[in-house]
């Protein structure tokens, strides 16, 4: 296995984990997430940087970053998953392998959460794990390289 160096985005409102709608998301906050996700890499021996913004231009801009930087990358891009063509297209425009993760499971909730712009760009997506998923996810880019 080589080592990897994999970008972990987070999009809008989860810096919120713990505090918003715990029945849905859970009662541990981000920093416990962004612990976990650290945690898992070290056990995967890849090596990854967690970001977290509310803003789609931001999370757009990580991504062109990422080119020539990264080997994959991890993102929950949260609601913008069902608005973000911007989202789709940067991911489509690096061409990095991408692994979609979402807490819930989108498909048990709101219709309009059926559809995933960001996931149209992703090799797998991982739902309704909670944090587990964000695992699942760097095992299956460090699997696959």
């Amino acid at each position: 296995m080589q080592h990897m160096r994999i970008l972990v985005l987070n999009g809008p409102n989860l810096n919120l984990l713990g505090l918003r709608e715990p029945d849905i998301y859970g009662t541990r906050n981000y920093a416990a997430l962004e612990t976990f996700i650290r945690q898992a890499a070290q056990e995967l021996g890849c090596e990854v940087d967690v970001r977290q913004s509310n803003h789609e231009g931001v999370l757009v801009e990580w991504i062109q970053e990422a080119y020539g930087k990264f080997d994959g990358i991890v993102i929950n891009p949260a609601a913008y998953t069902h608005t973000s063509v911007a989202i789709l297209d940067a991911l489509k425009a690096v061409a990095l392998p991408a692994i979609e993760v979402h807490l819930s499971d989108v498909d048990a909730r709101e219709p309009f959460r059926h559809v995933s712009y960001a996931g149209m760009a992703c090799q797998k997506t991982f739902k309704g794990l909670g944090f587990e998923g964000y695992k699942c996810a760097l095992q299956y880019l460090t699997e696959e390289s």
